[in-house]
C-alpha cells in the first residue's frame, strides 16, 4: 500500500505540476513573459516595498544568478526600477514600475482563474486539509534530505 501512495503522490503532483508550467507558458506567452518573469512580477506585487534578487530567489526556490539575469531583463523591459544610485543594484530591492503594476494586475487576474478552475468541485475544509497535508509532506521529505546529506 506504501508503494502505491508514493505511485499516487509522484503521478498527482507531476501532473498538477506539468499542467501548471503549460498554463503558465500558454498565458504568459500572452502577455510576452516567461514563467519565472511572471513569478517575479508577481511577489513584487505583494511586496510594494521592494524584494532584492536573495528574497525572490528563497521565495521561488530558483538560484540567484538566474533571478539577477530575470531582474536585469525585466528592468531592461521597463517592468521594474531600482531607488539607488545606477550601478548601485547588489542588495537593492527591485520594485514594480507602473508598467509592471498594470501587468501584475494581468496576472493575478490569470493565476485567480486557474487557481479557481484546479479548485472546482472541493469544499473550504477539502482544500484546506489538502494544503495542511502537502506542506507537511514536503516539510516530512526535506527533513529527510536533510539527514540524508549528514
Amino acid at each position: 500500500i506504501m508503494l502505491e501512495r508514493f505511485e499516487d503522490l509522484t503521478a498527482g503532483v507531476t501532473q498538477v505540476y506539468k499542467n501548471i508550467q503549460r498554463i503558465k507558458k500558454q498565458r504568459m506567452n500572452s502577455l510576452g513573459l516567461k514563467g519565472t518573469q511572471v513569478m517575479c512580477i508577481y511577489y513584487l506585487s505583494i511586496h510594494p516595498e521592494g524584494m532584492t534578487a536573495a528574497d525572490l530567489s528563497r521565495i521561488t526556490v530558483e538560484d540567484k544568478a538566474s533571478i539577477s539575469r530575470i531582474l536585469a531583463e525585466l528592468e531592461e523591459e521597463g517592468y521594474i526600477t531600482y531607488e539607488t544610485e545606477p550601478g548601485r543594484k547588489y542588495r537593492a530591492p527591485a520594485l514594480l514600475t507602473e508598467k509592471g503594476r498594470e501587468t501584475a494586475v494581468k496576472i493575478q487576474q490569470l493565476i485567480l482563474q486557474a487557481t479557481e478552475a484546479g479548485g472546482q468541485g472541493l469544499t473550504d475544509e477539502e482544500r484546506e486539509i489538502f494544503y495542511r497535508a502537502l506542506f507537511q509532506i514536503a516539510d516530512n521529505l526535506s527533513a529527510l534530505l536533510t539527514n540524508l546529506s549528514k
